[in-house]
């Protein structure tokens, strides 16, 4: 398991961010799920903040301070310039120091959220970036993900399938990705989410909450 910073709620002492890692391949949705976790958590009265990683370019987060959610000076961008996972994974330390100015910035944000640049089923999070990881997979790219058991599939401290209103128009057997999901897994826990309509979320926001921030289901 990953290390979680415990928040500390009674005002005696700062507050630290607990630093959330999300990946997972190109198109899965974590920008999207991003857009619905942010004011979910909001309405919860949890303050979010968020580092987008992109190849060369700025596009999640522009599109994230464009999108009227959060305020865009919560939002910073990392370029990898290579491998996506390489600065979330080998060398992370753009990423800690774009969340490290956040966490100066923003002292009472409760979480920050980390957002790979899309990649592959091999990219993990280096426990010196992140409290806890999901990773992200989609309906759309097959039944088959969650049996090629990549590090992300089985590694991460959640799982996410993703755009599972798709299922039935690209022919996927969504009942099968969830058996051989929880098979891979050896119980660690997955949520299933539709972002565009906004189903699982709650559940997300719940597991967050248990499980990260210590403040209850």
């Amino acid at each position: 398991m990953s290390k979680i910073v415990t928040k500390i709620q009674d005002g005696s002492a700062p507050r630290s961010a607990a630093r959330v890692g999300i990946g997972g391949p190109v198109g899965s949705g974590k920008t999207a799920l991003i857009e619905r976790l942010i004011p979910a958590l909001g309405a919860c009265g949890i303050e979010s903040a968020v580092v987008t990683n992109d190849l060369v370019t700025k596009e999640d987060a522009k599109r994230l301070q464009s999108s009227g959610l959060i305020s865009p000076d919560r939002v910073m961008a990392v370029e990898a310039g290579a491998c996506p996972h390489t600065i979330i994974r080998e060398d992370p330390t753009l990423n800690i120091a774009a969340a490290d100015e956040l966490a100066r910035k923003f002292p009472q944000a409760d979480v920050i959220f980390i957002e790979s640049g899309g990649d592959n089923l091999a990219s993990t999070f280096s426990l010196d970036l992140v409290d806890y990881w999901m990773f992200v997979i989609d309906t759309g790219a097959g039944d088959d993900i969650p049996r090629k058991k990549g590090p992300g599939i089985v590694r991460s401290d959640l799982l996410v399938i993703n755009k599972i209103d798709l299922a039935p128009h690209v022919g996927a057997n969504l009942e099968l990705m969830k058996r051989e999901a929880r098979e891979v897994r050896s119980g660690r826990p997955m949520v299933l989410t539709n972002c565009r309509d906004n189903i699982g979320i709650d559940d997300l926001v719940g597991k967050l909450r248990h499980d990260v921030l210590f403040v209850g289901a």
